[in-house]
């Protein structure tokens, strides 16, 4: 005969990092990836991160060192942004396309325009964006 056992109820405790540094290093690499596929220069990427150029193409080679909670912020939009494309268009290149054309709901800016703004809230500008349009709001 089975025993039952005991579950956890517990709430746990308050987190205060939301994305780990080991998860911000696995979003860095699929950045650089997507990066690849948006056709970005390093210039922009960097941008992207807010980070020094140098430090971006030494990481971009070698692997990040330690993200900072706005830098894994801004990873965990992008990542957002890039699958809310996937899911709004069924070919991933139109998804690709769609960053750097021009749009009317960013008064004929692309996306990318947008988000090389360089700030976190330019990115999630585009995130909300395409949330809404695929109807996850």
């Amino acid at each position: 005969m089975l025993a039952l056992q005991p579950v956890d109820t517990a709430v746990p405790p308050f987190r205060p990092d939301p994305v780990t540094q080991e998860e911000g290093a696995a979003m860095f690499r699929a950045a650089m990836t997507l990066f690849g596929k948006w056709r970005l220069t390093d210039e922009q990427g960097a941008t992207l991160l807010d980070m020094p150029l140098r430090s971006y193409r030494r990481w971009k080679a070698e692997g990040p060192g330690r993200l900072s909670r706005d830098g894994r912020a801004r990873l965990s939009n992008l990542m957002g942004i890039h699958k809310a494309l996937r899911i709004i268009f069924h070919e991933p290149q139109r998804g690709y396309d769609w960053i750097g054309a021009s749009n009317v709901a960013f008064a004929g800016a692309s996306a990318l325009d947008v988000m090389l703004g360089g700030e976190l809230t330019d990115i999630m500008r585009v995130r909300r964006y395409l949330d809404a349009e695929r109807g996850g709001w």
